[in-house]
């Protein structure tokens, strides 16, 4: 077992090395970032979004679809974080098998609200997948039920369950009703 002082800075490899103790764990330029485990809404909602991307990536074959995996998206110091579900387009995935975090962001990083988080972190974490060169970045608000995509920092689309999400560039024939993510 790996022993991590949690006074300086924290390496990814330091991240994947450390005990799992039941936090969900990220690391935001070096320092560790605790959260609570999510509800089981939260945990709907992530199943829900899985299995349709994975469908959808199926089909056209574009790429791979997980959940809460980690992605480093800088380095010295180090930040790594964990969105909810992330879909990695084949260009970006690496050859052969990959057992820790990848570089850099996936093409699309969805996080879903939980009643701990707050805005001002979901927007650092928006801010931190574009400047490492995610495609889209989804936020999911359960509470009104709608879906905040964006494109860049600017270019926000809010749609809600009336509506159906349309893919387009990486997500090229994606046809996601809004309200199935909330069944």
């Amino acid at each position: 077992m790996t022993t991590i002082d949690e006074s300086k800075l924290i390496t990814a490899t330091d991240l994947m090395d450390m005990p799992d103790d039941g936090c969900r764990a990220e690391l935001v330029r070096g320092s560790l970032v605790r959260d609570q485990a999510p509800g089981f809404e939260h945990s709907t909602i992530v199943a829900n979004l899985c299995y349709h991307l994975r469908a959808w990536s199926t089909r056209t074959k574009t790429g791979r679809v997980g959940g809460e995996g980690g992605f480093k998206l800088q380095t010295d110091p180090d930040t790594v974080r964990a969105p909810d579900v992330a879909f990695v387009s084949n260009d970006r995935l690496p050859a052969g098998r990959t057992t820790g975090y990848l570089e850099g962001a996936p093409d699309l990083a969805v996080e879903v609200v939980s009643p701990n988080d707050q805005w001002v972190t979901l927007v650092d974490k928006v801010g931190e997948y574009f400047d490492a060169c995610v495609e889209q970045v989804w936020i999911v608000v359960p509470t009104n039920r709608t879906v905040m995509i964006h494109r860049s920092l600017q270019d926000v689309t809010v749609v809600n369950e009336r509506d159906t999400i349309v893919g387009d560039g990486i997500l090229a024939g994606l046809e996601l009703p809004v309200a199935d993510i909330f069944e």
